[in-house]
């Protein structure tokens, strides 16, 4: 039902990583920047109102996004496409668990190495390894149902919990005396709060934003399949439930916002520049211990932050923060002399510079919280981590089986041998996410070292889906041609980051390259300066995460399309995959239609159908007029026009976005809390009426033949038997 699965997908969706990730983003870009992300409003509500892509895979009825590949294109493209997907969604994903357990040390203040029956043992390892078998614990007892139920009862839990914290940072922090003024007194083109006043911001910027709309549109299909977007009852119940995302975040959103205030408050404002500084000083200890191998330079790293002096700024007479000069670059300025003098190397500091960025959220919440409050934060720190791993390895574990290795047996298993494999297949994933976690070091960004991985995919996967839903021309070559191209492009990406600082620039340095390469990107990106601003750096490579995406889609993208028009044939029999017209299923659909007429222009516009309910109906023009009309046209559009007539005050944008996305987004909050509690509970009960009485079908496991899924084709069997039909 769509309670349970929009709920099961806020929690699913909102994990330890993905709370430090924006926090961290937060951390250096601030808040302007979000007010951009408007522009995505239309998008999210036109897909979620149109099912765009989710519908019609529903209707395909694969059990496993590769039972569609395979349908669409062939089996060979099947395997290869799962094994990529698996690879980028792994390798992505395998940084939840260590996220996870390094939150969990450093908010605890545990050691790095305990010892477990007198044997030294990493307390890294040792946390993932419990994250990681609650995970499985959870997968084993009935897969998808066991996620389904857990992220729901969790998410319920988690609501309460998220009007709590909210409570607490609006308490703890004044609004106008310090949260504001933080906000506010930022260097030119570089504010917290002006979405008009953010040219300079780099990595996540105004072409971020542009590159993220993108990749909303052309992968919006691109990871459904193993997850809840098969889930549904019907192909209207999985639009309904997207629809209920509109309104599905309610708290979460807020108490991740005001989380991320009041760390920067925290860390920032002069009232608190002792307490910042103090956590700076252990924070940088803990981090050097954890990255750093050399104890002379581990000695030299904690001498130099003890040394380093306090940075208190005079707010009104001192230059106002910058990304380039602030108390963190001036604090780490100080470790990075401490650890050059030690003979340390950029790639040392690399590491060490991006956990101490990812870990700052951990150290300054421990500072803050009171610790009854702070047992709260780590039970809903331990549900969150749970509802996202366990979800997480579930996908890459059906992928697996499914689309990968019972396609290369050339054969279905049987039920028994099919649900063991599945759940060897869970500890499997299991085992790789934590050797990815323990051995690969993370040297950017949360959110930017995700974008990268997942470009693996992502890079060429979206016009595979689109296509393949809604084109007939679409062929097997040009899917390769996308994926080859999309992946080859970011893999390369990858592989210049990751060796940058240690090997790849010190060689250019080496051949008297760098300066005639420096000249080249600074000359190819002098057009779109300050959005995007390339050049020579030792430490980072000049592309960013964000725009090697962009170069991975644009790629993949040209493929598909070129190649399909070149190797196009026939038309591909869309209806019978889609089960349509005479491949129609009983029950599936109301194919009643309606014409269109100016008094119902605008129920078309949002595409409400004969399969509406009223309730149904008073959902769809809710979200309409929430997202479209006030978030849009009122608190975007209205607000962006107000301000190249008569420019706004930095006062009055602090004064925004606490209404906007503070007091009513909250209002909104606690409608949806207690609407999805209600909902929820009324669609669990049915789930299990639904499935005490279900009938099973062995020949539904997602085999394939002659693009025809084989349940389908014996059901198309019997009827012709019955009928004495040949069509």
């Amino acid at each position: 039902g769509r309670y349970v699965l929009a709920v099961g997908d806020l929690e699913a969706a909102l994990g330890v990583v993905t709370l430090i990730a924006m926090i961290e983003e937060r951390y250096r870009c601030g808040f302007a920047m979000p007010f951009w992300s408007n522009l995505l409003v239309p998008i999210g509500i036109i897909a979620s109102l149109t099912g765009y892509c989710t519908y019609r895979f529903r209707e395909t009825r694969a059990l496993s996004i590769g039972q569609f590949w395979e349908m669409r294109y062939s089996r060979s493209f099947r395997i290869f496409a799962a094994s990529l997907r698996t690879l980028s969604e792994m390798l992505t994903n395998s940084i939840g668990p260590a996220v996870a357990a390094r939150f969990f040390i450093y908010f605890l203040g545990l050691p790095h190495v305990v010892e477990v029956f007198g044997i030294p043992v990493s307390t890294f390892g040792l946390l993932m390894v419990i994250v990681l078998m609650m995970a499985v614990a959870v997968i084993w007892p009935g897969g998808k149902i066991s996620l389904i139920i857990t992220d729901f009862f969790q998410g319920i839990i988690s609501y309460p919990i998220f009007v709590i914290f909210t409570v607490f940072v609006l308490t703890k922090f004044s609004w106008s005396g310090e949260i504001a003024p933080v906000l506010m007194e930022r260097a030119a083109g570089e504010s917290f709060i002006n979405p008009f006043d953010v040219s300079k911001l780099r990595d996540f910027n105004l072409f971020a934003t542009i590159v993220f709309l993108l990749g909303r549109i052309i992968n919006k299909g691109s990871w459904i399949g193993s997850d809840n977007t098969g889930a549904a009852r019907t192909p209207h119940e999985q639009k309904m439930s997207g629809i209920l995302g509109a309104w599905r975040n309610g708290f979460s959103q807020v108490m991740c916002t005001l989380l991320a205030v009041a760390v920067i408050t925290l860390m920032t404002h002069a009232d608190f520049s002792q307490e910042a500084h103090e956590i700076r000083r252990e924070l940088s200890s803990h981090v050097a211990e954890e990255v750093i191998e050399s104890p002379a330079e581990i000695a030299a790293v904690k001498k130099a932050a003890a040394e380093a002096p306090l940075y208190k700024r005079n707010p009104g007479v001192d230059p106002a923060p910058s990304q380039s000069d602030n108390a963190d670059t001036r604090f780490l300025s100080e470790v990075k002399k401490g650890l050059d003098a030690a003979g340390g190397n950029n790639e040392t500091y690399h590491k060490f510079r991006t956990l101490y960025y990812q870990m700052m959220p951990s150290s300054a919440m421990r500072a803050m919280f009171p610790p009854l409050l702070g047992a709260v934060f780590c039970l809903l720190m331990a549900m969150l981590m749970l509802s996202t791993d366990d979800s997480r390895i579930y996908n890459s574990s059906v992928t697996i089986i499914q689309d990968i290795v019972m396609p290369l047996r050339g054969k279905p298993f049987s039920p028994k041998v099919h649900l063991l494999m599945l759940r060897l297949s869970a500890v499997a994933v299991a085992v790789f996410f934590f050797l990815a976690s323990f051995f690969m070091a993370q040297l950017d960004y949360i959110n930017m070292f995700i974008t990268i991985t997942t470009a693996i995919w992502l890079g060429g996967s979206g016009p595979v889906m689109i296509f393949g839903l809604y084109s007939r021309f679409g062929t097997t070559a040009g899917a390769w041609t996308s994926l080859l191209c999309g992946s080859g492009v970011s893999i390369s990406g990858i592989l210049l980051q990751r060796n940058w600082a240690g090997t790849v620039y010190p060689w250019l340095l080496e051949q008297g390259w760098v300066g005639a390469l420096d000249r080249f990107f600074r000359g190819i990106s002098a057009p779109f300066y300050p959005y995007i601003a390339w050049h020579m750096d030792p430490v980072n490579f000049p592309l960013n995460s964000r725009e090697l995406y962009f170069l991975a889609i644009l790629c993949g993208l040209i493929g598909y399309v070129v190649v399909s028009l070149i190797t196009y044939r026939e038309p591909f029999n869309l209806e019978r995959m889609l089960h349509r017209g005479q491949y129609a299923i009983a029950g599936e659909h109301k194919q009643l239609k309606s014409p269109w007429s100016w008094s119902n222009l605008y129920a078309k516009l949002i595409t409400i159908t004969p399969e509406y309910t009223l309730g149904d109906k008073i959902i769809a023009w809710s979200v309409f007029f929430y997202s479209i009309v006030f978030q849009l046209l009122i608190a975007f559009v209205g607000v962006a026009v107000w301000q190249m007539i008569w420019p706004l005050s930095d006062e009055w944008w602090s004064k925004y976005f606490l209404w906007v996305n503070l007091i009513i987004a909250s209002a909104a909050g606690v409608v949806s809390t207690v609407w999805f509690m209600v909902g929820g509970i009324i669609d669990v009960r049915k789930l299990f009426r639904d499935l005490k009485n279900r009938q099973s079908n062995s020949l539904d496991n997602g085999w394939v033949e002659g693009h025809v899924s084989v349940v389908d084709k014996n059901m198309v069997d019997s009827i012709n038997k019955q009928t004495g039909s040949e069509k």
